[in-house]
């Protein structure tokens, strides 16, 4: 009897659905918060899915957890960040297991490669590369959290886990405490701004970028294609967002550290050092947020979003298009398969976002923000679902108002976001372990489009 091999694509969706199953059971506990009480299940699953799907999203705020859920809310988001495969397969390198071939295929389609050649040593240099700038970068941050907190300890503890959630592109924080949401207290802090935007940014330019530049020795001719548009695309999108947003939001009080701040965190990293309740006067900035949340970050890196290269891809096919030639840059020639899964991409990405936010908007009656007699409508769900989908975490604050059946279609947003759509759909190709090979040929006909 021929054994059935599974499709790499459900082994990954259903190691995705078992860490967040384990962290909802973890984080349900009553010592997971200060006050001994359950969070519940609901708020346990959200809390979960935000974390390892690294969205941000919070219906209860990490300050008020004990050490023990931080320290499982930092567990998820690194799983979650480096994917749960990665970081299993660099243990068993580790321990000096075999990786074998099916492994190798596995990890292949995880970290959205082309080829199981050098896979091993990328996911050492990954996980190298993760925690060796985690660590560097808590320890420069302490030198601005140490003025307030009233211990070293509790320093070294914001520090570690903001240096976990800014990597990973989470937009979790615990500075609860000091009476301020996000990072609306160190909006004038140069080293703390400064060092969130790298982290965020090395986070989400995607490991085979980084990986790239090193054995290239930071020459940029020999560059791949994909390194090029990806660097490109992101440091396009991080000034002319910046631009964009300080143009845009008027307020008098806003500086252009915070319009590159937000332009950087809108790549899915979801920390804010400015009140976005706000963005409801300034429908531009409101805009542009949701397009640079949209877009996200670079592909194989802790951010979600429909990626930079997949927006580089689109518009190059479309100018190339319209010149009646072959899409191409940097002097080689872009695939008409990548060219349309790009569009399918693209197409899945505003499918899904629209869904969700009719579907939220249908089963949130009531539009009360908790705690005010305060009103929010359609714009403010719409903020909340792109920034599910693309896994950012920026909220123009109606998380904690939302009810249960809202919740539970965020999750499903987040997962779906942080997976891709791609990942989703792919699980119906029977022809994953090669070409498709149609059995029927049928006659092409053309259909009027436009």
């Amino acid at each position: 009897m021929k054994n059935k091999k599974i499709h790499p694509y459900i082994i990954i969706i259903v190691s995705f659905l078992s860490i967040i199953i384990v962290g909802t059971i973890l984080l349900v506990m009553p010592f997971t918060t200060k006050d001994y009480h359950s969070i519940g299940f609901v708020d346990s699953l959200f809390m979960a899915t935000s974390a390892v799907c690294v969205t941000g999203l919070a219906t209860n705020s990490v300050t008020n957890f004990t050490i023990y859920g931080k320290i499982v809310m930092v567990i998820l988001m690194e799983i979650g960040g480096l994917s749960f495969i990665t970081i299993a397969i660099f243990f068993y390198t580790m321990i000096g297991a075999k990786i074998g071939v099916s492994n190798r295929f596995l990890l292949r389609e995880a970290l959205n490669q082309h080829s199981v050649s050098g896979l091993i040593p990328l996911v050492r240099k990954i996980v190298i590369i993760s925690f060796s700038v985690q660590i560097i970068c808590a320890g420069i941050n302490m030198f601005s959290f140490t003025h307030y907190f009233d211990n070293w300890w509790d320093a070294l503890g914001v520090s570690l886990f903001h240096s976990a959630s800014a990597f990973n592109n989470a937009g979790f924080d615990i500075f609860g405490d000091l009476g301020e949401d996000s990072l609306i207290r160190f909006k004038d802090d140069i080293l703390v701004n400064m060092t969130t935007i790298s982290m965020i940014i090395l986070g989400s330019c995607g490991f085979v970028v980084i990986d790239d530049i090193f054995k290239k020795r930071f020459k940029w001719k020999r560059l791949s294609l994909h390194s090029k548009l990806a660097i490109v695309t992101t440091l396009f999108l991080i000034f002319g967002g910046a631009l964009l947003i300080k143009v845009t939001l008027r307020d008098p009080d806003f500086t252009w550290l915070q319009a590159l701040f937000g332009s950087v965190t809108c790549r899915t990293a979801g920390f804010s050092t400015y009140n976005l309740a706000n963005l409801k006067d300034y429908p531009g900035a409101y805009l542009i947020y949701i397009v640079l949340m949209l877009i996200g970050a670079s592909p194989c890196g802790t951010g979600g979003g429909v990626k930079t290269t997949t927006l580089a891809v689109v518009l190059i096919a479309i100018v190339f298009y319209a010149r009646g030639k072959s899409a191409r840059a940097f002097g080689r020639k872009i695939s008409n398969e990548q060219i349309f899964k790009a569009f399918v991409l693209i197409g899945m990405c505003v499918l899904i976002v629209f869904l969700g936010a009719f579907s939220v908007s249908i089963v949130q009656t009531d539009r009360t923000l908790a705690g005010t007699t305060d009103t929010y409508g359609m714009q403010e769900i719409l903020f909340e679902v792109a920034s599910a989908f693309s896994t950012t975490g920026l909220s123009m604050g109606i998380t904690t108002s939302l009810n249960a059946a809202s919740r539970i279609i965020l999750c499903f947003i987040m997962f779906f976001g942080r997976l891709g759509p791609l990942t989703i759909i792919g699980v119906v190709n029977k022809n994953w372990l090669g070409a498709s090979k149609e059995e029927i040929k049928y006659v092409e006909e053309n259909v009027i489009i436009g």
